[in-house]
Formats: structure tokens, C-alpha cells, sequence
């Protein structure tokens, strides 16, 4: 198997990610030209008159640079140490997918309990990636 397949995954969420972090300038702009907020409620982050849906975005992608450092990080050590197998590129997808899962129950209805669903799977996704690679390391 091609070593750098699982990098198409990486893209993806990259670009996912991307595609996110236009939506806080959009949902900010937005905002403003409603009169919602002005510049001053977020010179030092965001002030309390930021509504939730104009600050949920930021949260966001927060979210997308936190726990998938760790997805980014495994995916390239597959790649260095040239273990890279078809059930990594699956796992792969699967946290590609689950995080976009994530992302559209946050950033749409935000029900929390199924957010929580999504977060937690991709988390034991990338923690199998993981472990699968300490494993890989072993041998």
C-alpha cells in the first residue's frame, strides 16, 4: 500500500477545518452589519454581546486544532515509519468523518448529547490509531 494515502484523509480534514474558520469573519460580519455586536466585542477575544451563534464558530475551531493535532501527528509518523496499512487508512476516514460529524451537530443544532457521541468516537478512533501504532513500533 502507498504510504502517503493516508494523507488524503489529512487533507480533507485540513481543508474541513479551513472551510470552518471562514465561518467566524462570515458570522462576525454578519453580526455587525445587524448591529449584534462592533469591533470593540472582540478586541480581547469575545465580550458577553457576542451571541452563542456568532461565538460558536470560534469555539469551533478550536475544537478542529485540538484533539486532531494528535490525528495529524499519528498520520505522519505512519507515514515516516512506513507502517502505513488499509485499517489505518480506514481508521483514518472514520476520524475524518466523525469529526465532520462533530462539526455539523456544533455548528448547526448543537444538541449536546449528540455532539458527545461524535467527539467521543472520533477520540477512540485516533486513540486506536495509536495504540495500533505503539504496536507497529514494537514489532
Amino acid at each position: 500500500m502507498n504510504s502517503t494515502s493516508i494523507l488524503v484523509p489529512v487533507a480533507a480534514l485540513a481543508l474541513w477545518t479551513l472551510a470552518v474558520l471562514a465561518l467566524i469573519p462570515y458570522q462576525r460580519f454578519s453580526a455587525a452589519a445587524q448591529g449584534l455586536v462592533t469591533d470593540e466585542d472582540f478586541k480581547y477575544g469575545e465580550s458577553a454581546r457576542v451571541p452563542p451563534h456568532v461565538s460558536i464558530p470560534n469555539r469551533h475551531i478550536m475544537n478542529l486544532l485540538e484533539i486532531p493535532l494528535l490525528f495529524y501527528v499519528a498520520c505522519l509518523t505512519l507515514v515516516v515509519i512506513q507502517k502505513v496499512d488499509p485499517l489505518f487508512v480506514s481508521l483514518a476516514w472514520a476520524y475524518f468523518a466523525f469529526r465532520v460529524g462533530h462539526s455539523f451537530v456544533h455548528l448547526t443544532y448543537n444538541r449536546v448529547m449528540h455532539r458527545v457521541f461524535f467527539y467521543a468516537i472520533s477520540n477512540l478512533i485516533v486513540t486506536i490509531i495509536w495504540i495500533r501504532i505503539m504496536l507497529a513500533l514494537g514489532t
